[in-house]
């Protein structure tokens, strides 16, 4: 896996009807999809919440080969929970070695978990593809406003949040040059054990973590030089406002949480 596979935190620009939503309509549509999604049960529920998906990725026109990319570094967990599924999940044996059998129940339960954690990491990344750090930040901090009538520092959280997502690629393609200075000296990365390996970090993590606290450091004086403060008084350059793309995207998902619940009760796939 390269590093440049890691697609978390990096936004891509663009006009389409998704990219035009109001932050707050896009983070309350993740909720309630992600509600949606640990609610399904069956095959017609999944299948709905995949074709919602998949068109949210068609109107957005973020390509499907950089999700895909963006899903190299998660594969490990993926087979991990489908295998661990697969063998532990109870129920009659089609296949029995010693202690470890595979059961019908746990073929399915394999399907829809690994079914689940990419509709699940997909709809994230949806999310941060379309939206900016900045946009992100007052969204959250819109949607969490109420938690300040009870002291909790709202703006400075979303600010955190956002700032972090934001550094994810810059530290990817800051490692990913170290890596590459580091071999033309001699560094070999990929060779000998476990230990081996580890200590052969070491001259890429020193740099790395160095140049994580200057960017910090260069971060934190630009924003006092720009008297920044947040909190109370604090203006924005873009009001946010819904609008009716908004209110019919929110109807929609609380629809699409509706007929998911719907289905669990009635369907039998």
């Amino acid at each position: 896996m390269a590093l440049k596979d890691i697609t978390l935190g990096q936004y891509f620009p663009g006009s389409t009807v998704i990219h035009k939503l109001d932050p707050r309509t896009k983070l309350l549509f993740v909720v309630l999809y992600i509600v949606a999604l640990f609610t399904a049960k069956g095959l017609l529920a999944y299948g709905l919440l995949l074709a919602v998906l998949a068109c949210a990725i068609a109107v957005s026109k973020v390509h499907l080969k950089t999700i895909l990319r963006g899903m190299k570094p998660i594969l490990f967990i993926i087979v991990l929970t489908a295998i661990l599924n697969i063998f532990y999940t109870p129920g009659d044996p089609i296949w029995q070695w010693k202690f470890l059998k595979i059961t019908v129940e746990g073929l399915w339960a394999a399907f829809f978990m690994i079914l689940r954690i990419t509709l699940l990491i997909t709809c994230t990344f949806l999310l941060t593809y379309t939206t900016s750090p900045i946009m992100l930040t007052d969204g959250l901090e819109k949607l969490l406003g109420p938690l300040k009538k009870v002291r909790v520092p709202v703006h400075e959280l979303s600010m955190m949040m956002s700032i972090a997502l934001r550094f994810i690629p810059t530290l990817i393609e800051e490692t990913d040059k170290i890596m590459s200075a580091q071999k033309a000296r001699g560094a070999d990365f990929d060779t000998g054990d476990l230990l081996q390996k580890a200590k052969a970090l070491v001259p890429l993590l020193v740099p790395l973590f160095i140049s994580a606290f200057r960017r910090a450091d260069e971060l934190a004086v630009a924003m006092e030089c720009r008297c920044y403060h947040g909190g109370e008084g604090r203006t924005r350059l873009r009001q946010l406002k819904f609008e009716a793309r908004d209110y019919l995207t929110l109807v929609g998902s609380a629809v699409l949480v509706a007929v998911v619940i719907l289905l669990r009760r009635t369907t039998l796939f």
